[in-house]
């Protein structure tokens, strides 16, 4: 789960490195997410414990962003209201729930790929839904990237064994729920801005994950949780969840979308690096040019826009 991308600004050259540091650190402190999930896993939480205890510690942080962010704005209209929830469903809820799941079965290194195709996704269902134009070039960006994506694939299968299908099957669909709200935020970031939407749809979200966890699993289960599972809780929501939300847009306001969108591409390569270091995942060639395949893919789906 990343931040949304509001509208391009140009940057003033003072601000550029302080930029790049804060689109940086976000970008390490949101892939450190899936390493989080991974050691707590080990403790033997499921998907939807550890995703309530996720949201439930961010919720507080989140609805004050949305207040802050919101203070001397109009009230939300109707509209705004039904808008707000459908991406808080779609952009946060869904698309964490399916990213937890997924991570019981894929290495975070592959997670962490298979996320970075949502620019390709965007692009996709821009031509499934608004009919824009695809051109060859941007088909030969999909390929390089999607390439990437299988080469990894090929390997987990013979590291992870044969769930790894449904664990990408799973992290694709997350990816696939964040592409529909960065397709369909673009009116409503404008309406909102781009902090009080991200507050507001991750409080919806936060909500939403509450709920499941009370409808589908029993209070008295969290007493039985190791005490590690709710230190890596604490840190998922606020290193993890939270920081990296404002140190992306903080950097989009000194960079632009497209200069921080660029950065953010040493996020796949982090939590390669942190799966090896941490989570003792296998690191090979085919993990290393898999991920350069999905990384020039998507950055010459950037240049060729």
């Amino acid at each position: 789960m990343s931040s949304p991308v509001p509208s391009e600004c140009s940057p003033a050259p003072a601000r550029l490195w302080p930029g790049f540091a804060l689109a940086t650190a976000g970008a390490v402190a949101f892939s450190g997410k899936a390493i989080i999930v991974k050691l707590a896993y080990r403790h033997g939480v499921d998907a939807v414990t550890l995703l309530m205890l996720r949201m439930l510690i961010a919720l507080p942080m989140f609805l004050l962003l949305a207040w802050w962010a919101g203070r001397g704005k109009p009230a939300l209209s109707r509209r705004d209201v039904r808008v707000v929830l459908g991406l808080g469903f779609s952009g946060y809820y869904l698309a964490s729930f399916l990213d937890f799941a997924g991570l019981a079965y894929i290495s975070a290194s592959f997670e962490r790929l298979i996320l970075y195709l949502n620019p390709t996704l965007v692009l996709l269902l821009g031509w499934v839904f608004f009919k824009r134009r695809v051109t060859g070039r941007q088909l030969t960006a999909l390929t390089i990237s999607y390439s990437g994506v299988l080469l990894v694939f090929g390997q987990e299968l013979s590291v992870q064994g044969p769930d790894v299908g449904l664990g990408a099957a799973l992290v694709f669909g997350s990816a696939l729920s964040y592409a529909c709200y960065l397709l369909f935020s673009g009116e409503e970031v404008q309406r909102l801005g781009a902090m009080r939407l991200t507050g507001l749809a991750t409080s919806v979200a936060c909500v939403l994950c509450v709920v499941q966890f009370l409808v589908l699993r029993p209070l008295g289960g969290l007493a039985q949780l190791a005490p590690e599972v709710l230190w890596l809780s604490l840190l998922n929501a606020t290193a993890c969840t939270f920081a990296p939300v404002l140190m992306v847009m903080l950097a989009i306001e000194r960079l632009g979308a497209s200069l921080a969108a660029q950065t953010g591409m040493v996020g796949p390569m982090s939590t390669i690096v942190l799966g090896a270091l941490i989570l003792d995942e296998p690191f090979t060639v085919w993990v290393l040019l898999g991920t350069l395949l999905v990384l020039g893919g998507v950055w010459l789906l950037t240049r060729w826009r």
